[in-house]
């Protein structure tokens, strides 16, 4: 298995099992569904805790700054893969882009519990996929294709403090939000064009 699946795989769907006790490596958390209370609001940090076998089951969330990439070719056979297609939108002036980049984010620890219980193991397909495609094409929507290079920085800090807010509830924090490719394209055969992108976004 690729180094990203492994990362994938981790942090969506390992479960600490069997016996009396939870392990939980550095850069994770683990939270605990009890069978008679539900999933527990309390979060366990890394090290060697205790469970009750049987009644109680834990799960691992990977709890480092992660990449959600948007570049041409990802591979979207694995519905919860970490990225996506290029995000197609149209600009103030009426011209098709393509929109290529990354999303950096990161659990938000203390409340990892409200994750689990409100959206579950497909938080990516349900949240973070749908609401960055539509926020990112609606961020261009307002701008000139001419604008664009000059006015990235402010069009990636806006983007975000929204998807902050909109991902508030989910238990997950956006770290930043880096425009790597940005293309006028042929609308109907989708060929891309010269970049509009004025300079390489800094970290």
């Amino acid at each position: 298995m690729a180094d990203f699946d492994k990362l994938v795989v981790s942090f969506l769907v390992d479960e600490v099992v069997g016996g009396f006790f939870i392990s939980v490596p550095p850069g994770h958390v683990a939270c605990v569904y009890d069978r008679g209370a539900g999933v527990l609001k309390r979060v366990w940090g890394p090290g060697l805790h205790l469970k009750i076998p049987f009644w109680q089951i834990a799960k691992l969330f990977n709890a480092q700054v992660l990449e959600y990439t948007i570049r041409h070719g990802f591979d979207l056979s694995v519905k919860e893969a970490l990225g996506d297609e290029p995000v197609i939108a149209t600009t103030k002036d009426n011209k098709t882009i393509s929109i290529e980049g990354s999303i950096l984010f990161r659990l938000d620890k203390a409340n990892a519990p409200l994750l689990w219980e409100n959206i579950g193991d497909n938080f990516v397909s349900k949240v973070i996929r749908p609401y960055s495609r539509s926020r990112i094409a609606a961020a261009f929507s307002k701008h000139d294709s001419k604008e664009i290079g000059a006015e990235r920085s402010q069009i990636e800090s806006m983007l975000k403090t929204e998807l902050n807010d909109l991902f508030h509830d989910s238990a997950l924090i956006i770290e930043n939000v880096l425009f790597s490719e940005v293309k006028i394209i042929d609308s109907e055969a989708h060929r891309a064009g010269q970049s509009i992108l004025s300079a390489p976004s800094a970290a």
